[in-house]
């Protein structure tokens, strides 16, 4: 049996060049999870995650077992927003975020999966956000993204250049921030941390 790994398959979206880089993104299927405050403090992003994990891991095997298509859980990713944006890109005020995290989830796997696969984490460690998993798609289209390494705390400047960019190509921000977690910050050393930092944008 194939193990499909989408960081290769889609390489050019989830290991970007370390400089700016133009990509189309197309409409693409998640599990999602929304949510609002500091994820550094907030127990519901915790338990959001929590959650995220335990259904996309027991969709893998039920994928596995049923369909006989395996593929490697694909990272986490988060849009991040404010209803004033200043408290995020200004003021970094991180209790006022929004956020939406989610885990890519192969097209081939439908609704009724989804619910085969909640039934089975609710019968066993029933994480708090488990009823605030859904499966839904996100069309980012085109959009500015770089291989970003270092603490997530110091990606302003490179956020920064990457709308300067934007204005000077003729293009409006358009869309939610958009980050791709592709290193595990509990056996990562901070300065070693690789994030894909991606911005959608559209022309003016």
């Amino acid at each position: 049996m194939l193990k499909v790994d989408f960081k290769k398959e889609l390489k050019y979206l989830y290991n970007p060049p370390k400089k700016l880089d133009i990509v189309d993104v197309p409409r693409m299927q998640f599990l999602m999870v929304d949510g609002h405050g500091d994820p550094n403090t907030a127990q519901c992003y915790r338990d959001a995650i929590e959650a995220l994990y335990a259904v996309a891991y027991t969709l893998k095997f039920i994928s596995k077992n049923q369909l006989e298509r395996d593929y490697t859980v694909p990272p986490l990713e988060g849009l991040w927003w404010a209803e004033n944006m200043d408290a995020f890109t200004v003021h970094l005020d991180k209790t006022q975020w929004d956020w939406t995290m989610m885990i890519m989830t192969p097209e081939w796997i439908s609704g009724g999966l989804v619910d085969e696969a909640v039934m089975q984490v609710r019968a066993g460690k029933n994480p708090a956000a488990l009823d605030l998993v859904r499966l839904d798609t996100y069309k980012e289209g085109l959009a500015v993204q770089i291989l970003y390494l270092g603490a997530y705390a110091d990606e302003g400047p490179t956020i920064v250049t990457m709308h300067e960019f934007i204005e000077s190509q003729g293009y409006a921000i358009h869309g939610k921030h958009h980050e791709i977690y592709l290193s595990d910050p509990r056996r990562t050393a901070t300065e070693k941390l690789k994030t894909v930092i991606r911005q959608p944008m559209r022309k003016e």
